[in-house]
């Protein structure tokens, strides 16, 4: 590799995890290489830096761009191609999800769906039909938590992570008044007893930064 040792140590290691995610070292260590990179880069230049076969940065830089993470430009006066990934992390969370989805989730809820049509007649595919209803309920509240991401632009999304315990304040909070108005508690979170519950943890939030 021809790369500074921070930048080398940042491209070894997405190579590394790129087996967890998915994609073949090589696709990793491309990416992360753009990624980093303070311009867009033809594939000459890739392959020059990670030291890669000009058909392995090709194939490379395509299954990059079937995901979406990286760009094609284009250069005044360069016939040659130049790639450049997101700059926008949240951008980048918000692709890998929904290609997941598409290669991954889509097809398993597909074959839930067909299942849960069938009529079983023996007790073993009951029993299997109803844990399959579960798992189904499950995936369909997370692609319609992940569909609610995809419409958030980064700065909403951002705000949205970090409100963190906020959000379990705000649960508890309903489940209390829930409960004063039917006696019967609909939610069993764990909160110290020492723990304060605002009624509008928003607000809670907007004092904490010193905000009106």
């Amino acid at each position: 590799m021809n790369l500074p040792p921070l930048t080398q140590r940042f491209v070894l290691h997405f190579g590394e995890m790129g087996s967890r995610w998915g994609i073949n070292r090589t696709v990793g260590q491309i990416y992360a290489l753009l990624y980093v990179s303070a311009k867009p880069l033809n594939a000459d230049e890739v392959g020059e830096a990670l030291g890669f076969s000009r058909s392995n940065v090709s194939m490379g830089l395509k299954e990059l761009q079937s995901w979406n993470l990286v760009r094609l430009i284009h250069q005044p006066n360069d016939r040659r191609e130049y790639f450049q990934a997101p700059d926008d992390v949240w951008a980048i969370f918000r692709t890998l999800a929904a290609e997941r989805r598409k290669r991954e989730i889509d097809p398993t809820l597909s074959m839930l769906r067909d299942a849960l049509m069938e009529q079983p007649s023996v007790a073993e595919d009951i029993h299997a039909q109803a844990r399959m209803k579960q798992m189904h309920g499950f995936i369909e509240l997370m692609t319609d938590w992940l569909d609610d991401v995809q419409k958030m632009d980064s700065a909403t999304l951002a705000s949205l992570m970090k409100m963190g315990s906020q959000v379990q304040k705000l649960l508890v909070m309903k489940d209390r008044v829930k409960q004063v108005f039917t006696g019967k508690p609909t939610l069993d979170l764990p909160i110290s007893p020492h723990t304060e519950v605002s009624v509008d943890p928003l607000l809670d939030s907007g004092a904490e930064h010193g905000s009106v």
